[in-house]
């Protein structure tokens, strides 16, 4: 008995094969690529409801006051010189030693006080459109999106 000796694949096994890769690949990226919008925003939120408003509210304990929106965010690193300037600031109070940016590379909008939260400020992401809209990440009512 003759074994043929195989060397090599077949046009027909390389389009199989191409053809469950193309089919796995069109499974799984719609999932990942929703995943990154996803983990911009809960990067986001987490910066407005933890780190900066962690931050913005050591500045009120030492100061007795939130900074003013001319103030801004910057306040909350370097001594604000604009009125009122604060007494007790005991700063920076933020570990990195800059103003973050939101995920999509946008400036935080800061207000005190607050149209949203009168007594207190609004903190908020213009999300990655850049635009006020629906797609806004803020620090009053924030509902699952």
């Amino acid at each position: 008995m003759f074994f043929h000796q195989r060397r090599g694949f077949t046009l027909i096994e390389i389009m199989l094969v191409v053809v469950i890769i193309g089919i796995l690949v069109a499974m799984i990226v719609p999932n990942i690529s929703g995943r990154s919008e996803q983990t911009r925003k809960t990067a986001a939120r987490t910066d407005i409801e933890s780190n900066l408003s962690t931050a913005l509210d050591l500045y009120h304990m030492d100061t007795g006051r939130y900074p003013t929106t001319e103030q801004g965010l910057s306040a909350l690193l370097t001594l604000p010189t604009v009125s009122p300037v604060p007494a007790q600031w005991n700063g920076p109070y933020l570990k990195k030693k800059k103003i973050p940016k939101d995920p999509w590379g946008h400036d935080y909008i800061y207000v005190f006080p607050g149209a949203h939260n009168p007594d207190s400020y609004d903190l908020s992401s213009l999300g990655a459109d850049g635009i006020e809209s629906a797609d806004d990440i803020t620090n009053w009512g924030n509902e699952s999106k």
